[in-house]
C-alpha cells in the first residue's frame, strides 16, 4: 500500500462508500473519513476498514487533519455529504488544512448557485473547486456512474484520470465523464438530468396507469409490455427496471407493486429545475407537471375522500388492445422527446445567462451510460447537436421531427382516450400541448397583451411595426394616454 493516498473521500454513506470502492478497484489509493454527526453512530470508518475496505488500498482517518495528512500533493478531497449548510461547514473546516492548488470536490446534489458561490470563494483563497453531478445511484457509484464535473477549469486535469477511470462506459467505450463548464455548470446539468428523470418516471407511471385502469392489464401482463418496449425505441434503464418491478412478487406470491402506497417522495432537484425555468422564462412544462404530480400524490387522504364524491367517467375499453398498446408506445416515445427538448432548451438559456460554454452533444453522451436516464435515443440527441451545434430545439432536428410526426396520430388517440376515460395523465397531455404550442405560429397572446394594456396600460407590440416598439391604446376613451413601462420578468 502507498504511504500517501491519491484522493480523500469524506462521507461513507451509500454513495461515498461505493465511489471509494470503485476508485480503489481502478488502482487508486483512497483515504476515507466520515463526519461525526449528532444522532449518527460512531465508528463508521473502523467498520469500513474492517469490512468492505479490509485488505484493500484504503487509509482510514479519524480526523480531518489526519485525512489531509494522508493525501499526496496536490491534495484532492471529495465531499459526499448532505447538500446545503453541511457542505459549507465542512469547507470552512477543510480550507485551513489545505495548501494552494489543492482541490475540493462536492459530489452531492448541491444547488448550482451554491456551487457558483463556493467556487468563487474557494478560488479567492488559492484553492480549486469542483461541483460535480454523480448519477447512477448505488449501483452506478460502485460499477460506473455518469459524472458531470464543473467548477475551476484548472482542477479538471487533476481529477480527470480518477473520474474517467471510475465512470461508466458508453457502447462505444467512451467514458461517461467529461468537463462541463465553469463554476456551477456541472451541478446545473445534473439538476436538469434529474428533472428529465422526474419527467421520464411520471410518463412511465401514466402509461402504467392507462394499462391498469383502462385496459385492465395485470402486473404480469404489463411486465411483458415493458419488457418488449425495452427492445425497441424506448430502450432505457427506467423502462427496463419498470419491467423488473412489475414482475417482482411479495412473499405471498402477489405483485409487490400493488402493495406500495401511492405517495411519491422527492429530494428537490426537480423542483429546482422548475423554479430556474421560471426565472429564465423557459417552458419546462413536463418536468413541472412531474413535480406537481408528486405533490398531488402526497395528498393521499384528501384524494381518498375526494374519490368518494367527485364524479368522472368510468374507464371502459372496447377496442383492439394490441393496437392500443402500439399507440401507447408511440405516445410515450413522443412525450419523452418533448421532455428532453425542454431540458436541453433550459440548458441553452442557462448557458447564455451564466456565460457557460456548454457542449450539448457532449452532455448527451455523458448520459448514455451509468445514469438513471440512460436511453437508446441519447445517441440521436448527440448526433443532432453534432449536425447543428446551434440547434435551438431538438424537435426541429430532422430525425426527431420525423419520429414525432410518425407518432403524432397515435399520441393524439392516447391523449383523447385518457381524457374521455378520466385517466390522470398530466405529463403526457402537457407534452402534447407543448408540441402544439411550438408548432402554432400565432398564439392567443395578442389578446392577453390587449387585456394587460386595457387594465394596466402595460403596452403591446404590433405585427405591422418593428419588434421592440411598444404601443398603448386608450381602450375606454377615458383612461388617458399614459402607459406603464414595458418589461418582462
Amino acid at each position: 500500500m502507498k504511504d500517501k493516498a491519491d484522493i480523500g473521500m469524506i462521507g461513507l454513506a451509500v454513495m461515498g462508500e461505493n465511489l471509494a470502492l470503485n476508485m480503489e478497484e481502478k488502482g487508486f489509493t483512497v483515504a476515507v473519513y466520515n463526519r461525526t454527526v449528532p444522532g449518527v453512530e460512531e465508528g463508521i470508518v473502523a467498520r469500513f476498514m474492517d469490512g468492505p475496505g479490509k485488505g484493500k488500498n484504503f487509509i482510514g482517518a479519524e480526523t480531518l487533519e489526519a485525512l489531509v495528512g494522508f493525501l499526496s500533493a496536490p491534495r484532492r478531497v471529495m465531499m459526499m455529504v448532505k447538500a446545503g449548510a453541511p457542505v459549507d461547514d465542512l469547507i470552512e473546516k477543510l480550507v485551513p488544512l489545505l495548501d494552494k492548488g489543492d482541490v475540493l470536490i462536492d459530489g452531492g446534489n448541491s444547488h448550482f448557485q451554491d456551487t457558483v458561490r463556493r467556487t468563487k470563494n474557494i478560488e479567492s483563497r488559492g484553492l480549486l473547486y469542483i461541483g460535480t453531478g454523480v448519477s447512477g445511484g448505488e449501483e452506478g457509484a460502485r460499477r460506473g456512474p455518469s459524472i458531470m464535473p464543473g467548477g475551476s477549469p484548472a482542477a479538471w486535469p487533476l481529477v480527470k484520470p480518477i473520474f474517467q477511470a471510475i465512470a461508466a462506459r458508453a457502447g462505444d467505450g467512451a467514458p461517461c465523464c467529461e468537463w462541463v463548464g465553469e463554476n456551477g455548470a456541472g451541478h446545473f446539468v445534473k439538476m436538469v438530468h434529474n428533472g428529465i428523470e422526474y419527467g421520464d418516471m411520471q410518463l412511465i407511471g401514466e402509461a402504467y396507469q392507462i394499462m391498469k385502469d383502462l385496459l385492465g392489464l395485470s402486473a404480469r401482463e404489463m411486465h411483458e409490455v415493458f419488457k418488449a418496449w425495452n427492445t425497441g425505441d424506448l430502450e432505457s434503464y427506467l423502462i427496463g427496471i419498470t419491467a423488473n418491478i412489475l414482475a417482482f412478487k411479495d412473499t405471498d406470491g402477489n405483485p409487490l407493486v400493488d402493495k406500495i402506497l401511492d405517495t411519491a417522495g422527492q429530494k428537490g432537484t426537480g423542483k429546482w429545475a422548475s423554479v430556474v425555468s421560471l426565472d429564465l422564462g423557459v417552458p419546462l412544462t413536463l418536468i413541472g407537471e412531474a413535480v406537481y404530480a408528486r405533490c398531488l400524490s402526497a395528498m393521499k387522504e384528501e384524494r381518498v375522500k375526494a374519490s368518494a364524491v367527485l364524479r368522472g367517467p368510468r374507464p371502459v375499453f372496447s377496442g383492439d388492445k394490441t393496437a392500443f398498446l402500439a399507440d401507447l408506445e408511440k405516445a410515450l416515445y413522443a412525450s419523452k422527446i418533448v421532455s428532453y427538448a425542454q431540458g436541453f432548451r433550459l440548458m441553452k438559456e442557462a448557458a447564455a445567462e451564466f456565460h457557460w460554454n456548454l457542449d450539448y452533444g457532449a452532455i448527451a453522451r455523458l448520459w448514455r451510460g451509468g445514469c438513471i436516464i440512460r436511453s437508446k435515443f441519447l445517441d440521436n440527441i448527440a448526433a443532432a447537436f453534432g449536425n447543428d451545434p446551434g440547434l435551438p430545439n431538438i424537435l426541429l432536428d430532422p430525425f426527431f421531427r420525423a419520429r414525432v410526426d410518425r407518432a403524432q396520430e397515435a399520441w393524439r388517440r392516447i391523449a383523447s382516450a385518457a381524457v374521455m376515460n378520466g385517466i390522470w395523465t398530466p405529463a403526457l397531455l402537457t407534452a402534447l400541448n407543448f408540441y402544439d404550442g411550438l408548432r402554432t405560429s400565432r398564439l392567443p397572446a395578442n389578446l392577453l397583451q390587449a387585456q394587460r394594456d386595457y387594465f394596466g396600460a402595460h403596452q403591446y407590440e404590433r405585427v405591422d411595426a418593428p419588434r421592440g416598439r411598444f404601443f398603448h391604446t386608450n381602450w375606454t376613451g377615458s383612461s388617458g394616454e399614459t402607459a406603464s413601462s414595458a418589461y418582462n420578468v
